[in-house]
């Protein structure tokens, strides 16, 4: 195609947003403009774009004239306000917070799994939670060729899923922490959650709680992984159930999953589907001592799997440890995938 897209990062100079204008560089998109769109206080800030210094926007309605793709990462409050505004503007918006993801309208989408309902956006497509996204890359092929019953996942996720000040705050604590202030000191600011009343420390510690408690005693994090299987995987009838925890590590989500598939299958078949899978990366050696850790998986953009084995007790349970980079497959890298996905099927029209 000889057509050249238009493209604006709002939340350019976030976490992700950052993550997100990496991810153009290196994409097949063929891209006429990158716009860079964030809060009043950004702009004005400059980003470097493929060896270019582009001048950070302020965002408003009328950032979106003529642009052809939006990729969202601001917070859900700005896309619920700003996403229907490039959309009429003409933009195709994808959106990497959790504000439309359960929304029967709009596709949730992991391009390994479910591509085939970008064929019903209506103008905005989400991007699942990062943890939801590399534990469905693992599992889908699995599902495809034995069914799955019941999964069970315990998270163990970076501090970057909470931002750039979370990451400084890991940071602060460590060293202040090193440095013989006690624990009962450090005065932390925002993990578990900024939303809630009290923040814990999250230096040499590991806290049980990712977002906000809702329904049943779950967090939302967990929800979420919950209620996006069901939708990206568009089955109701599997089982799932999460723990979510924050660990002290920069970057690089990790998971334990337990599953329990419908039909007969084995460790040897399960390797196998995984080896020729698309955006998986085997890593199951443990005579070797080898097997995915998240430090290993900064900067990549495929989702790592090792530690399978069958369950002692349960003849169709599996155990595997799953790892990905959160601000690239878990985020970013998903985002620009779903954009490069909505091109090769012709779903990405400029008017």
């Amino acid at each position: 195609m000889s057509t050249q897209y238009r493209v604006a990062v709002v939340g350019a100079t976030g976490a992700v947003g950052t993550k997100m204008i990496e991810m153009l560089e290196q994409t097949s998109l063929p891209l006429a403009e990158v716009k860079l769109l964030a809060s009043k206080r950004s702009a004005g800030k400059t980003l470097n774009f493929n060896g270019q210094e582009l001048v950070v926007e302020e965002l408003v309605p009328e950032s979106f004239e003529g642009i052809d793709l939006a990729l969202f990462s601001a917070g859900g409050g700005i896309s619920k306000k700003f996403a229907p505004e490039a959309v009429k503007r003409g933009a195709v918006v994808v959106d990497n917070t959790s504000y439309f993801r359960m929304d029967p309208e709009v596709p949730l989408v992991v391009p390994e799994v479910n591509k085939e309902a970008l064929h019903q956006h209506k103008g905005i497509i989400a991007n699942p939670n990062c943890s939801t996204i590399q534990m469905m890359v693992a599992l889908e092929p699995i599902r495809q060729a034995a069914g799955l019953d019941r999964i069970i996942v315990s998270t163990y996720q970076a501090v970057s899923g909470a931002g750039a000040q979370a990451m400084e705050e890991l940071k602060r604590e460590t060293l202040s922490y090193l440095d013989g202030t006690p624990a009962n000191e450090l005065n932390p600011e925002i993990l578990p959650s900024g939303g809630d009343k009290k923040h814990y420390p999250i230096s040499f510690n590991a806290l049980p709680q990712i977002d906000v408690f809702a329904e049943d005693d779950y967090t939302y994090e967990e929800w979420k992984m919950i209620n996006e299987t069901h939708k990206i995987m568009d089955d109701q009838a599997i089982k799932v159930a999460a723990t979510c925890v924050r660990i002290p590590v920069f970057s690089g989500h990790s998971e334990s999953v337990y599953i329990e598939t419908k039909e007969k299958t084995d460790v040897a078949a399960i390797k196998a589907l995984l080896e020729k899978a698309p955006g998986v990366v085997l890593e199951d050696d443990p005579s070797n001592q080898i097997y995915p850790q998240a430090l290993n998986s900064i900067g990549k953009k495929e989702t790592f799997v090792g530690r399978i084995r069958r369950d002692l007790d349960v003849e169709n349970g599996f155990h595997m440890w799953v790892v990905s980079d959160n601000l690239l497959k878990g985020a970013a890298w998903n985002s620009v995938q779903i954009a490069e996905t909505l091109h090769e099927m012709d779903l990405l029209r400029v008017e």
